[in-house]
């Protein structure tokens, strides 16, 4: 489903790709102005299964070519609940999502208020 493009190196630290300016660090490359199609798919999933979200940040760390996310995730949904029945909410939420990726990084808290 999703499939790596490479860039072509302009320098050592910047790329450019899609008229935009791409900063490259030691494992990959990441736009500096924008989400990526699949953040904003994967956030906008969490927004609508998690409401109650304090905050939510889903960045994608295989360089925007959708293999692998980390999510960071605050919400009062998860209170009383295990860090693996937390982690099992997310996946759960993004069963169908899940299924195309390479690796996912789940975070999650209770707001502290």
């Amino acid at each position: 489903m999703f499939a790596c493009k490479r860039s072509l190196m302009v320098s050592g630290l910047r790329v450019l790709r899609s008229n935009q300016v791409v900063v490259v660090s030691g494992h990959g490359q990441r736009c500096m102005s924008t989400q990526t199609d699949g953040e904003a798919r994967i956030a906008n999933i969490l927004k609508e299964k998690f409401p109650l979200a304090a905050s939510l940040k889903v960045v994608d760390i295989s360089g925007g070519c959708g293999a692998m996310y980390e999510i960071h995730i605050e919400s009062s949904e998860f209170k009383g609940k295990r860090t693996i029945q937390q982690h099992q909410l997310v996946n759960q939420a993004l069963k169908e999502e899940i299924q195309g990726m390479h690796g996912l990084r789940i975070f999650t808290d209770v707001p502290k208020h």
